[in-house]
């Protein structure tokens, strides 16, 4: 009998493991995002999926140790239930901008009371109150709570117009400006709160398995 039990529990640990490496192997393969794409579509499960992990917003110390690896580096990690395989596919550094609006909406107000506001608020900005400050009295964004910050973005995710006077304009740090978007009624006071930032980002192909 005892013996019986210790040839099931060999058997039950080699298909597991056998399981396991093959997994290991597949990801080894797997580079193109065509070859990703198929791949997941075999592995029927919402755990499976390619994230993309972002080093400045991305702090986990499952993010840290991706970060370590190497293009095509693969991570094991496993719990009582499940065995969570990871593999980094790609690896670049992409330029990212960030600043602060206060947005004023021409639906609200007049484009003379909107010029009126605008001056009214630069001068507070320029004798000492703080823009975040601003941002939370006077913006109509939904992101006053946050001081009208835009967070980290990508060229191409914010309005081209948007974008033209923070990217393109040389604008020193802290320099306080205005933005016009008059066709969605928007007008901005912008302040250039950050340089751009190359940021590190890695796509991470993730595969969850059961334990059996």
């Amino acid at each position: 009998m005892h013996k019986q039990l210790l040839v099931l529990i060999f058997i039950g640990f080699t298909s597991v493991l056998t399981a396991q490496t093959s997994t290991e192997e597949e990801l080894l393969v797997i580079e193109t995002p065509e070859q990703i794409e198929t791949y997941l579509e075999t592995k029927k499960s919402k755990k499976n999926k390619l994230i993309t992990f972002n080093e400045e917003k991305h702090k986990t110390i499952l993010a840290k140790a991706l970060f370590k690896l190497p293009t095509g580096g693969t991570k094991v990690n496993e719990n009582e239930f499940e065995k969570t395989f990871y593999k980094v596919v790609t690896k670049n550094k992409n330029t990212y901008y960030r600043a602060a609006y206060i947005y004023l909406d021409a639906t609200k107000y007049s484009i003379n009371e909107i010029e009126k506001l605008r001056e009214k608020i630069i001068l507070r900005y320029q004798t000492g109150t703080p823009f975040d400050v601003l941002a939370k009295r006077y913006s109509l964004d939904k992101n006053a709570n946050k001081g009208g910050d835009t967070g980290w973005f990508l060229e191409g995710e914010m309005h081209p117009d948007f974008e033209d006077k923070v990217i393109r304009n040389n604008n020193d740090l802290n320099s306080i400006f205005t933005i016009n978007i008059p066709s969605e009624n928007g007008f901005y006071v912008v302040l250039k709160t950050h340089e751009p930032k190359e940021i590190l980002e890695i796509e991470v192909l993730k595969i969850v398995e059961a334990k059996e």
